[in-house]
C-alpha cells in the first residue's frame, strides 16, 4: 500500500514512521472515533472506506466526506497537544488502518527530524482536498458530484451507503440522488435494488465526471 502523505519523503524516514504504526482492524459501521475525544492518533487507511461525520443541531447526523485507500485522517493529533475530534469517524464497510500514537511519532520525530515532514504532507493534502471539494460545490452540476462519489469506490461492489449518506457527500437532494443513479443504471453503470447500490462499471463513471 501506498500512501500520499508517505510520497516525496525519503524511503528510510517512510519505513520509520511505518515501523512505529499499528495494525487497526474496524467491523462494518464500527465507530473509529467520537467527536470530542481526545485526538491522539493518525490513520493511515490501508483497506475499506471511512466515513468523517458530524451531528447537526436538528439531531441529524451529516456525513462529509469519505476516506479510501492511501488516505489519511486524525493529522490534526499529531500537532496539538490538546486538541479534540472535530467530527466522527466510522467505517463504512471492514476496514483496516495502520494507527501511528502522538506520543510514538514525536519520539519518532525526536530522533529523527526528517520525519517531521509526513506532517507538512498531510496537512498540505488536507488543504488540496478541501479546496477541490469546494471548488466542485460551487460549479460542478449535482449529478456529477453523485456519480464522482460513486466512481470514487472503483470496481467494489455494494456500495456501503443508503441514498441519504450519499445526498450529504455529494451536497444534493435524496430526490436528485435517486434520479442520479435510476440514470445511471439504465446506462448498465450501476444496478440498484431495495436499499442497495451496485457498481457496474466505475470506469464508465469516473470518464462521465472527469
Amino acid at each position: 500500500m501506498q500512501w500520499a502523505i508517505l510520497a516525496g519523503i525519503p524511503e528510510e524516514d517512510a519505513r520509520r514512521v511505518l515501523q512505529v504504526a499499528r495494525r487497526r482492524t474496524f467491523a462494518r459501521r464500527e465507530v473509529v472515533f467520537h467527536r470530542g475525544d481526545p485526538a491522539d492518533t493518525l490513520h493511515l487507511v490501508h483497506a475499506g472506506h471511512f466515513a468523517v461525520c458530524i451531528g447537526t443541531r436538528l439531531g441529524d447526523t451529516v456525513m462529509l466526506a469519505m476516506m479510501r485507500p492511501g488516505e489519511t485522517f486524525g493529522e490534526i493529533a499529531l500537532l496539538d497537544d490538546t486538541a479534540a475530534r472535530s467530527a466522527t469517524v466510522l467505517a463504512l464497510d471492514g476496514g483496516e488502518t495502520r494507527a501511528i500514537h502522538k506520543l510514538d511519532f514525536d519520539a519518532l520525530r525526536a530522533r529523527n527530524p526528517g520525519v517531521a515532514d509526513v506532517l507538512a504532507r498531510a496537512l498540505a493534502l488536507r488543504v488540496r482536498r478541501l479546496s477541490e471539494l469546494l471548488v466542485e460545490a460551487h460549479y460542478e452540476p449535482a449529478d456529477r458530484r453523485v456519480l464522482r462519489r460513486l466512481a470514487e469506490f472503483g470496481d467494489a461492489g455494494v456500495v456501503p451507503l443508503t441514498q441519504e449518506e450519499l445526498s450529504h457527500l455529494a451536497g444534493t437532494s435524496r430526490a436528485t440522488v435517486n434520479r442520479t443513479v435510476r440514470d445511471a443504471q439504465s446506462r448498465g453503470e450501476l444496478a440498484l435494488s431495495r436499499g442497495r447500490i451496485e457498481v457496474l462499471d466505475a470506469a464508465a463513471l469516473s470518464a462521465r465526471v472527469n
